[in-house]
C-alpha cells in the first residue's frame, strides 16, 4: 500500500488530476485516501476556502482589527532579547504562513510566499507600567489593522516594564492563523528560545507539508466529489430559508458593523457545573451538546423564533499533517435547532445531539462554499447564515510556564472586538465550567448582556432541576426580577373617574368655566355654554331618533364647528360615533356603511352626492337643520362605563377595513392619564390644535382632551394638516400650545423657515410612525420651549399604550416607551 501511495505522490500535478478524475467515476476520492501532497511550486497558490472568505470581507469594507488574533505573554526574570530575536527568525523560516501576503492576479486572489521576510524585534519601554496603561497599550497594538497585500501578517512587540519584567504581544491576521495556531506558535517559540538562550541547537519536528500545500490539496479534494457529498447534507439540514436571528437590541442594527465589542464573564458555581456534567452523562451527550442546547433555548426564548441557527467553530485538523502548522484551518458549522411549543429540554437535547454528530461527520465543507451554495445575500451589517456563535473549549487559557531563569504567563484580556452579534464561550477546567459572553456594542448595552447572562444561569438551574419540562417553561427570571415585572411594573393603578362617561366630564367643565372659549374654527368661536347648549339640543333630537347606548351613529363631515357639535351630541345621546371621512374612496366608504350597520348618519348638505349613502338610511344635515326647538338641558342618559364611545375603522390585517370600538371607560382612562402626564392648564390659555383627520384615533384626544380640562379646542382649516405654511400661521394666530404630528409631517414642518416663531408651543406629540432621532434633536433645538413626546399604541387599545419623553441627547433611535 505504501508503495502505491509513494507512486501517487511522485506523479506530476497533471497526472494526479487525471488519476483523480478516473477514480471519481468509480466513486473513489483520491485525495481522501492519500496524504496531503506537496504543491507544484510552478503553479500559483490559490487561497484556501476559509482564507477566501476573509479576503472577500477585507475587500467589501473596512474591518479594522476585527480579524486580528493576539497572544500576550508576560515574562518575569532575565529575558535574552537576542535569543528571542533568533527564535522569531527561526519561526518565520519554519512556517510559510508567516512569510505570506496576498494579491490579485487578474480576478483571482493568490498567496504570495516570500523566501525571506526580515524581522526585527520591536522593543518599547513603557514609562508607566501600571495595569491600566499596560492594558491600553496592549489593546492598541492588538487592534492595529494589517495590510494583506503588503504584509507582514505577524507583528511582534516587546513591552519593557522593568529590567526583569516584559510583556510580549504577538498579533497575527486570522487569514494566516487560528485559535489552534496560537498555542502551536507559543510552544515552538518557547522551545526555540530555550535552545537559543542556552546556545544549544533546536531540532523541532520536520513539517511534512506547509499551509499552501493544504490549501491546494483542499481544493482538489473538494472538487473530486467531497464537496458534492457534504453540500447535500448541509443544504438538507438548513433548508431554503435562512432567517436572521432577531434578538431584542438596545439599538438598531447599523448598515455596516463596526465590529466593536465587549465581554461579560459568567460564573457557573461548582455545584451547577457538576450537575450539568452529571446530566450530560446521564443523557449520553457531551457537555458541549448540553451547553449548546441551553444556549439555543435561551436564544429561542429571547427572540420568539422557532428556528435558531448558531455558528460553531471546528478545528478542522483531522489530518495528521496539519497538527503542527500555523494557518487558517478552523471551519465554521451552522447548527440548527427547531422548536415547538410542546418540546421538552430532553427533546431538544436529543435533537442537538443528532445534529452535532451529523455535523461532525460533515465538518470539512468550507463555510464559504455553503454560503455560496445557499445564495445568501451579503450584508455588511451581519454575518451570513448565523449571527450568534458558540465556542466550547476543554481547558481555559492563562497557563504559567517556567523557563531557565524565567517565568512566563499567558495574559487574557478582552479584545474589544465582536465578529458576531453575540458569542458564548464556555471552557471546562478543574474547578468546573467557565463562560463569557462577547457582544457587539453596536447593538447591545452591557446591562442587557449582564441580564442575559443571569437568565442563562437561571435557565441552567431549571434544566438540572427538571430537564423534562417544556423549553417554554424553563425559568429565566429570578425572584427579584419576577417581582419587578409582575408587581412593580404593573402597579399602574390610578384614581381616575372610572364610573364617568366622557360627556359627563365635559359637562362638569361647562359648569366650572361656562363663559370660557371652548371651540374655535377660523374666526368662529363657541364658549363652553354655547357648545354644550347646541350639542344638548342635537342629543335630544338623536334620542328622538332612537339613539341610545351602543347605537352606532355615522358622521361624515368636513372640519367645522358642526363636526364637534355632532360628535359631542352623539355621545351625549348615549350613542357611539363612527367617523366616515368624505375623502375616502367610494368602495371603502360603501364597505364601512354596510359593515358598521349605523342607524343614522350626521352629515352636511353639500356632501350628499359625494357619499355612497345606502338607500333607506336616515340622515341629518347639521349645517342646515335647526334644532332650536329641542331642550338645551343635559340629557339624563344612563351610559355605563363599558358602553361604546366610538368605533374607528382601521386598515385591517386582511386588507379590508376593520372597526375598532372603545368604551367610555377606556377613553376616560386614556384622557385622564394624558392630563396627568402632560397637563393642559386652562388658566394658562392652553389651546389644542385639532388637525388629524377624524377617521384616525389621534383625533379622539385632540377633540375631547381640551374640552374636559377647560382648554380651547382649535379646528384647523381643511388641508392645513398637510401645509407647513398654514400650520405656522394657525399656531401663531391662535397661540396653539399643543398639537400632534406624524413624524413625516413633523419633518416637513421643520423645513419651514419660520418654525422658531411658534413660541407658544409647549407640547408636540408624535405617533403613527417611527420618530427619527435626528428629527427629535432638531425639533427640541428649534422649539426649545416645547416638550416632545413619542407615543405608540393600537387603535383597539384606546389610542396609545406607551409613551416616551424625548431628550436632546437621544441616541440612534427614539424609544416608544
Amino acid at each position: 500500500m505504501q508503495e502505491l501511495l509513494d507512486t501517487v505522490v511522485s506523479l506530476s500535478t497533471q497526472k494526479r488530476k487525471a488519476l483523480a478524475a478516473l477514480l471519481k467515476k468509480q466513486g473513489v476520492n483520491l485525495y481522501g485516501v492519500t496524504p496531503i501532497f506537496p504543491r507544484d511550486p510552478a503553479e500559483p497558490v490559490l487561497l484556501s476556502y476559509a482564507q477566501q472568505r476573509l479576503w472577500i470581507l477585507s475587500q467589501l469594507g473596512e474591518v479594522g482589527g476585527a480579524y486580528n488574533l493576539s497572544s500576550v505573554l508576560r515574562f518575569k526574570g532575565h529575558l535574552d532579547t537576542q535569543a528571542l530575536q533568533r527564535s522569531f527568525e527561526a519561526l518565520i523560516e519554519r512556517h510559510e504562513t508567516l512569510r505570506t501576503t496576498f494579491r490579485l492576479e487578474g480576478e483571482q486572489a493568490v498567496q504570495v510566499i516570500h523566501p525571506h521576510i526580515p524581522f526585527e524585534l520591536a522593543v518599547e519601554v513603557l514609562a508607566q507600567a501600571d495595569d491600566s496603561h499596560l492594558r491600553q497599550r496592549v489593546e492598541a497594538e492588538a487592534h492595529l489593522p494589517f495590510d494583506l497585500q503588503q504584509g507582514p501578517l505577524l507583528r511582534v512587540r516587546l513591552l519593557r516594564l522593568a529590567a526583569d519584567e516584559h510583556v510580549l504581544v504577538l498579533t497575527l491576521h486570522h487569514i494566516v492563523s487560528d485559535g489552534w495556531s496560537m498555542p502551536v506558535m507559543v510552544n515552538e517559540l518557547v522551545q526555540l528560545y530555550h535552545g537559543h538562550s542556552q546556545g544549544q541547537p533546536v531540532a523541532l519536528p520536520t513539517l511534512p507539508v506547509q499551509y499552501a500545500d493544504y490549501a491546494t490539496w483542499q481544493r482538489h479534494w473538494m472538487e473530486a466529489g467531497e464537496q458534492e457529498r457534504q453540500l447535500a447534507y448541509w443544504t438538507a439540514q438548513l433548508g431554503e430559508a435562512q432567517p436572521v436571528l432577531e434578538l431584542p437590541t438596545d439599538r438598531p442594527r447599523p448598515a455596516v458593523s463596526s465590529h466593536q465589542g465587549a465581554r461579560v464573564k459568567v460564573a457557573l458555581d461548582q455545584q451547577l457545573a457538576g450537575a450539568l456534567k452529571q446530566l450530560a452523562q446521564q443523557q449520553g451527550v457531551t457537555p458541549f451538546m448540553l451547553l449548546l442546547a441551553s444556549f439555543q433555548a435561551l436564544l429561542h426564548r429571547y427572540s420568539g423564533q422557532p428556528d435558531i441557527r448558531v455558528g460553531v467553530p471546528v478545528a478542522n485538523r483531522n489530518r495528521v499533517e496539519t497538527e503542527h502548522l500555523i494557518g487558517f484551518f478552523v471551519n465554521t458549522q451552522v447548527l440548527r435547532a427547531e422548536f415547538d411549543l410542546q418540546m421538552t429540554f430532553i427533546d431538544l437535547l436529543q435533537q442537538v445531539k443528532q445534529r452535532a454528530l451529523g455535523a461532525q461527520a460533515h465538518q470539512d465543507l468550507p463555510f464559504e462554499q455553503l454560503v455560496e451554495a445557499l445564495q445568501v445575500e451579503r450584508n455588511l451589517g451581519h454575518s451570513p447564515l448565523f449571527q450568534v456563535m458558540y465556542n466550547h473549549q476543554t481547558q481555559a487559557k492563562g497557563e504559567r510556564r517556567s523557563l531557565q531563569g524565567l517565568q512566563m504567563e499567558e495574559l487574557v484580556w478582552d479584545s474589544h472586538t465582536a465578529k458576531f452579534d453575540l458569542t458564548l464561550d464556555t471552557f471546562e477546567h478543574e474547578q468546573g465550567i467557565g463562560a463569557a459572553l462577547t457582544y457587539a456594542t453596536d447593538l447591545f448595552d452591557a446591562a442587557t448582556i449582564e441580564g442575559m447572562a443571569r437568565h442563562w444561569l437561571n435557565l441552567l438551574q431549571g434544566i438540572v432541576c427538571e430537564p423534562g419540562q417544556r423549553v417554554a417553561d424553563l425559568p429565566l427570571l429570578d425572584v427579584s426580577e419576577r417581582h419587578i415585572i409582575v408587581r412593580d411594573w404593573n402597579a399602574t393603578e390610578a384614581d381616575f373617574p372610572a364610573r364617568h362617561s366622557i360627556h359627563q366630564l365635559i359637562e362638569a367643565q361647562v359648569f366650572a368655566t361656562p363663559d370660557a372659549p371652548a371651540l374655535a374654527f377660523g374666526e368662529q368661536t363657541l364658549s363652553y355654554t354655547e357648545l354644550n347648549r347646541r350639542s344638548n339640543q342635537l342629543a335630544h333630537k338623536l334620542r328622538e331618533q332612537g339613539v341610545g347606548p351602543d347605537v352606532l351613529v355615522g358622521i361624515a363631515m368636513e372640519r367645522s364647528l358642526e363636526m364637534v357639535v355632532g360628535l359631542l351630541g352623539i355621545v351625549k345621546a348615549g350613542g357611539a360615533y363612527v367617523p366616515l371621512d368624505p375623502e375616502y374612496p367610494q368602495d371603502r366608504l360603501s364597505y364601512m356603511f354596510e359593515d358598521s350597520g349605523i342607524a343614522l348618519l350626521l352629515t352636511q348638505s353639500h356632501l350628499h352626492e359625494a357619499l355612497p349613502i345606502p338607500a333607506g338610511l336616515r340622515s341629518l344635515d347639521l349645517d342646515t337643520e335647526n334644532f332650536g326647538g329641542y331642550s338645551d338641558a343635559n340629557p339624563n342618559i344612563d351610559v355605563a362605563p363599558l358602553n361604546l364611545a366610538y368605533v374607528i375603522y382601521t386598515s385591517g390585517s386582511t386588507g379590508r377595513p376593520k372597526g375598532a370600538g372603545n368604551s367610555h371607560q377606556a377613553l376616560v382612562n386614556r384622557l385622564c392619564w394624558m392630563q396627568k402626564a402632560y397637563r393642559l392648564d386652562a388658566s394658562d390659555s392652553d389651546s389644542v390644535l385639532q388637525k388629524t383627520p377624524f377617521s384616525f384615533d389621534v383625533s379622539v384626544w385632540e377633540f375631547f382632551w381640551p374640552l374636559m380640562t377647560g382648554a380651547r379646542l382649535v379646528m384647523a382649516q381643511p388641508g392645513a394638516h398637510r401645509d407647513p405654511q398654514l400650520l405656522v400661521e394657525t399656531i401663531n394666530h391662535h397661540g396653539i400650545s399643543t398639537l400632534h404630528f406624524v413624524p413625516s409631517m413633523l419633518q416637513a414642518f421643520m423645513t419651514h423657515e419660520a418654525v422658531e416663531s411658534c413660541a407658544s408651543l409647549k407640547r408636540v406629540v408624535c405617533s403613527g410612525e417611527a420618530l427619527p432621532a435626528e428629527l427629535a434633536r432638531q425639533t427640541l433645538q428649534r422649539l426649545p420651549a416645547a416638550g416632545l413626546y413619542n407615543l405608540y399604541g393600537p387603535t383597539e387599545a384606546a389610542i396609545d399604550v406607551t409613551h416616551w419623553t424625548c431628550q436632546p441627547e437621544e441616541g440612534i433611535s427614539v424609544p416608544i416607551g
